[in-house]
């Protein structure tokens, strides 16, 4: 079992993480940064409740990526889009379009949302449909949910207060 240290920024702070070759991004992120916003769920990448963004601001599945490979990486979890006491649009419009049910899976979704969001700032229905197509949330559908992804932009363009 390879052991080591990785230096890991999480949500813009730098820290150093003793790992071995068994923890995955998950087990960093939660038993180690204590940040619970990340949720575990299946540990299997079926569900989807544990995304997170990587720097280049695509949705990554934490229970299935091997914590050693994140060295020098960079990323953001639920608890890194609130900036300054201010919520992230995506975060205002989940609330506002009330797309949060029991909210075990809201971090998971939020976070494919805001991938949707850095990748297409007014996305359409199939990249929408794309983007959480991995999330799965057992409470309800995901209409709430596409409705505040499509109205996340008027938060970005100041059409929304």
């Amino acid at each position: 079992m390879k052991k080591g240290f990785i230096t890991l920024t999480v949500n813009g702070d730098a820290h150093e993480v003793a790992v071995s070759s068994r923890h995955t991004l998950l087990d960093v992120l939660r038993g180690k940064l204590q940040l619970m916003g990340t949720k575990e769920g299946c540990t299997t990448g079926s569900c989807g409740v544990c995304t997170v963004n990587n720097a280049r601001g695509e949705a990554v599945l934490s229970c299935l990526t091997p914590a050693l490979e994140w060295d020098g990486q960079a990323v953001t979890t639920i608890e890194g889009l609130e900036k300054n006491g201010q919520l992230a649009p995506i975060q205002q419009a989940f609330i506002d379009y009330h797309a949060v049910q029991c909210g075990f899976c809201t971090p998971g979704v939020i976070m494919s949302a805001q991938a949707v969001l850095n990748l297409t700032p007014t996305p359409g229905e199939d990249d929408i449909n794309d983007g959480l197509a991995g999330v799965i949330c057992r409470c309800t559908g995901h209409i709430k949910v596409k409705e505040a992804i499509r109205h996340a932009g008027d938060y970005v363009a100041g059409r929304k207060a």
